[in-house]
């Protein structure tokens, strides 16, 4: 792993971060391969509405500065790009320092190929998401801790993603994915009003069916209708396609994601 803060090579953080002390910040995980962050406008939007609404003094040209760095180190630069952006060093106490936020790059090298479809089996986590504050909805800010629990939860039980709800009985996301259902003949995504994150995949997709005519509704899933989902898949930065063969040991349909798939050539994400 190599790590960039403020363009600078750099393998420590300060006592008083404040991204240690408080989570200040926000973060975006994308795939880059040869030296192109995929979904690299996506990324960068929300990095700036996250910026905004943190009231972060954030330069994100330095993510591009950090980039150049990068690619004088390696012939080919693939793998994993993690960008946070954290408030910087402050002193005791919650008031903001007033200073340009920190950003940092970190890389982590692996090889990248076209995605595929990934095959999994998955089902319903017992812990449930809270509701977020307005200003905070969609929002990948640096504390994660809801997703450490429902993650120990998702592990335990065996499953490398799991579908989540809120306390007001609504399904959300997964654990560290957006999810899709095919109910009733009709693809439908949870609306994120109150909760969960606004991922940059998400996003795609729903660009991608509109541009090819696919119906896909954005609306508040019920628990109850759990049980009559006809397929399930997750999506994020890292992986567009996680399907899910088995929920709950009730077999899905499996041959109508792995249709969108190909319609939305999702083998092809720039």
């Amino acid at each position: 792993m190599l790590s960039f803060k403020n363009a600078q090579e750099i393998s420590e953080v300060t006592l008083l971060d404040r991204a240690f002390h408080y989570g200040d910040g926000c973060f975006s995980t994308a795939r880059i391969k040869h030296g192109k962050i995929e979904l690299e406008h996506l990324h960068m939007a929300r990095l700036g509405l996250s910026c905004e609404r943190l009231l972060l003094q954030a330069d994100l040209k330095l993510i591009q500065k950090s980039l150049v760095l990068l690619q004088q180190q390696y012939l080919t630069v693939n793998g994993t790009l993690k960008i946070v952006i954290s408030r910087g060093d402050g002193q005791r106490g919650y008031s903001l320092p007033d200073h340009p936020a920190d950003v940092w790059v970190f890389f982590y090298p692996k090889a990248v190929d076209d995605f595929q479809v990934e095959k999994i089996k998955s089902g319903l986590l017992q812990q449930v998401l809270g509701l977020t504050m307005p200003s905070l909805v969609g929002l990948k800010s640096l504390n994660r801790l809801e997703q450490v629990l429902l993650k120990h939860e998702a592990d335990q039980k065996g499953w490398t993603e799991a579908l989540v709800t809120d306390v007001q009985g609504s399904v959300v996301e997964g654990v560290s994915s957006n999810c899709f259902i095919r109910l009733n003949n009709t693809w439908i995504t949870p609306e994120l009003r109150y909760n969960g994150v606004h991922g940059v995949m998400r996003a795609e997709i729903l660009s991608r069916m509109q541009q090819q005519g696919i119906a896909c509704e954005q609306r508040f899933i019920d628990l109850e209708e759990i049980s009559k989902f006809e397929s399930l898949f997750f999506c994020n930065a890292l992986s567009p396609m996680k399907v899910v063969t088995e929920f709950q040991q009730r077999p899905l349909n499996v041959q109508a994601c792995i249709e969108l798939f190909n319609i939305l050539q999702l083998n092809q994400i720039r």
